[in-house]
């Protein structure tokens, strides 16, 4: 995006010199890499990022206004609401396409919210190694609001561990060795010193949690989850005696419930100009507008793209019977912006926040990139493609 940059990096690139980034990754972290990584980060002018700021604090400024909660109430579906929920989300991240606007200017469009954490020990590492590989101008940073890596890494210890023994905070995921996001717990613990603990493996007594180490029983104090009920249901009969929906004495750092409310639920309620028009397909009556391709049709309860229709009939709408479930939101069109060696690539970018419990606001963090040339972001759509894939974000 950043024309100067971008020349820069294109110059020096090669794809020896990528094959050995790729490898010094699967060496600090052997069999842990399971996603591709672009060959570039994508290097963000300082106009569009104070587009994608404000794009955020407009969206925040809905999310924090006293009504949010009991308007997303409906969100949490029966049966799994966790107890103890915290007044707000530990974590948000907001997803953004990159496009042109009518003047033909860079801005970004929201594609989806999540209140839920993401990869963010992993997004700092990568972000290192980029720049310590490739040229990356001086004047650009990949932390939005800290000066250093290691102002990051106090900032994430302190949203996650607070005051407390890392050894009694986990990372709460599902089988976490098996998951594609693994290194980013790998590096989490190198991080701060936080272990991932398999929900089978949590022992609850009473209200009171533990897990095992070295033959040792600890008390779990705080859990920075990283588990969805959708992939718990995949699984039957799971061992163990603790379940999601228990009401145990831990503090939650990403409270289950804020997965449901911040998320494609939310897009209905948000008003700017970055945000395309999206409503529950409910509330059209049936009446549907005339130009359905130019919409989006997304499920409620699924997640990760999990059911998303990008084409779109009147036919399709009214055989669904629970229209309160979805949402019909406007087609974004990706701009393809980054240049590659044979073409032009589309990019999106997540905006990554952390929120500590007493603060009013959450607070910038990190961000990540996705680059793609097939007709959405995500890896079924740009097989056998180079230059796409999960990537790090330089802001002038």
């Amino acid at each position: 995006m950043h024309k100067k940059a971008r020349e820069e990096f294109n110059n020096a690139f090669s794809n020896e010199e990528y094959n050995q980034f790729i490898a010094s990754i699967q060496l600090d972290f052997p069999d842990q890499l399971d996603f591709r990584i672009a060959e570039t980060p994508v290097f963000v002018p300082l106009e569009l990022k104070r587009k994608l700021t404000e794009a955020c604090e407009q969206i925040i400024d809905t999310i924090i206004t006293p009504e949010f909660k009991s308007r997303t109430d409906r969100a949490v579906p029966a049966g799994q609401v966790v107890p103890n929920e915290n007044e707000h989300t530990s974590f948000l991240a907001i997803d953004f396409a990159i496009c042109k606007s009518d003047q033909g200017e860079l801005t970004p469009q929201l594609i989806e919210l999540q209140g839920f954490a993401s990869l963010y020990g992993y997004q700092a590492y990568l972000s290192e190694r980029f720049s310590s590989r490739f040229p990356v101008p001086e004047n650009f940073s990949y932390t939005l609001n800290k000066s250093s890596y290691e102002n990051y890494v106090a900032a994430l210890r302190d949203l996650i561990v607070a005051d407390e023994n890392p050894e009694q905070v986990i990372l709460l995921e599902i089988f976490p060795e098996k998951q594609k996001t693994r290194i980013d717990f790998a590096i989490t613990e190198k991080m701060i010193g936080v272990k991932a603990v398999c929900y089978t493996k949590l022992i609850r007594e009473g209200r009171s949690l533990y897990y095992e180490l070295d033959g040792r029983r600890i008390q779990v104090k705080r859990i920075y989850n990283r588990l969805i009920f959708d992939d718990l249901a995949r699984y039957s009969d799971l061992p163990g005696n603790y379940r999601f929906t228990d009401d145990v004495d831990v503090t939650w750092v990403g409270h289950p419930n804020w997965f449901y409310r911040i998320s494609k639920f939310a897009m209905p309620f948000l008003q700017s100009e970055y945000v395309p028009d999206a409503r529950f397909l409910s509330e059209f009556n049936g009446e549907f507008p005339s130009d359905l391709e130019n919409y989006v049709l997304k499920p409620l309860f699924s997640f990760a793209g999990s059911g998303v229709k990008i084409h779109v009939s009147k036919e399709m709408l009214e055989a669904i019977r629970d229209p309160e479930n979805f949402i019909l939101q406007k087609k974004v069109i990706y701009e393809p912006i980054i240049q590659s060696p044979d073409g032009l690539v589309k990019c999106e970018i997540r905006i990554m926040f952390g929120w500590p419990d007493k603060a009013d606001r959450p607070e910038l963090l990190i961000s990540l990139s996705r680059l793609s040339r097939g007709e959405m972001i995500g890896v079924d759509y740009n097989k056998n493609f180079t230059w796409v894939g999960g990537s790090a974000c330089f802001y002038e």
